[in-house]
């Protein structure tokens, strides 16, 4: 679990790990977890899910000595194998947070590549990394990888099932939802660019 996991992290030990974010938790069935996001219906949370997507990058980059990274491999592969080199490099704790399409998406899984471009398009999946070994050349350790949204975050919403089904059973519930999810898209890429233009951690 996360205890476990911060605990390894906030350790200092040169240790790399690699997080595959389904957004549930797939080995119980698809049950809702803190990494489920705005609106999505899973077991548990049959009305959509009503809080904020816990941000694992986010708090890991808090400690200021964790490479951290977000990577989506339909996306932007050389990012990956970028993110993964520097990963193995640092000296200390890593951890690469993957983008991961699951079953309990609703999504035809020969096409999970494509989803992972759809989510990085939107703005749903942001790339970056976050190196600590920057500040030893006066650089900004953040480094956000992902452009501006192309594509409306409507689009994802539309062809995964964890969203769309809560329309058919809960369509005002599921409008409010998907707004509240795509303000919180909108705002966390902001605050990202501001990070990358200023911050210091």
């Amino acid at each position: 679990g996360y205890g476990g996991l911060d605990h390894v992290l906030a350790s200092g030990e040169n240790i790399n790990v690699l997080v595959l974010d389904t957004e549930v938790y797939s080995n119980t069935g698809g049950q809702a977890s803190k990494a489920s996001q705005f609106g999505q219906i899973a077991k548990f949370a049959a009305s959509g899910k009503k809080m904020r997507k816990k941000d694992l990058g986010m708090i890991s980059m808090t400690y200021g000595y964790i490479y951290v990274a977000s990577v989506a491999m339909g996306a932007d592969h050389n990012q990956l194998i970028k993110a993964m080199l520097e990963a193995e490099a640092y000296d200390g704790p890593s951890i690469i947070i993957a983008y991961a399409p699951c079953i309990n998406h609703g999504i035809d899984m020969t096409h999970s590549q494509n989803e992972m471009k759809l989510a990085v398009d939107t703005g749903y999946w942001p790339l970056y990394r976050f190196n600590p070994d920057l500040r030893n050349e006066e650089k900004n350790p953040f480094q956000l990888d992902s452009k501006e949204p192309t594509k409306d975050p409507q689009e994802m919403i539309n062809n995964e099932v964890r969203f769309k089904a809560l329309d058919k059973q809960f369509p005002e519930e599921a409008a409010k939802l998907q707004a509240m999810l795509k303000a919180d898209l909108k705002a966390r890429y902001e605050r990202l660019k501001k990070f990358a233009d200023n911050i210091i951690l």
